[in-house]
């Protein structure tokens, strides 16, 4: 499908875009610290924090590694930290 745009809205509809490529840093939650208050999932400019249950995820296919998510959490469970080679 060839395309002028570079937005995930084009004339074929909506596009899913993995932005997880542009990452430098890796998110890491720190489960034994995390109060589950959810600041993580609601500042996630990007929606890659789900709830499984009682525990947050980071799905790395989409994160950006902005860390906006590390420095909105009020305990400080998520670090970022430096992406391991492939």
């Amino acid at each position: 499908m060839e395309t002028d745009y570079i937005v995930p809205i084009g004339p074929d509809g909506i596009f899913e875009i993995k932005t997880g490529t542009w990452r430098t840093v890796d998110p890491r939650i720190d489960q034994s610290s995390c109060v589950r208050c959810g600041a993580c999932l609601m500042y996630c400019p990007v929606g890659a924090v789900t709830r499984e249950g009682e525990v947050f995820r980071i799905d790395l296919e989409y994160c950006k590694g902005c860390g906006i998510c590390a420095n909105e959490c009020p305990k400080g469970a998520i670090t970022m930290e430096g992406r391991e080679s492939a």
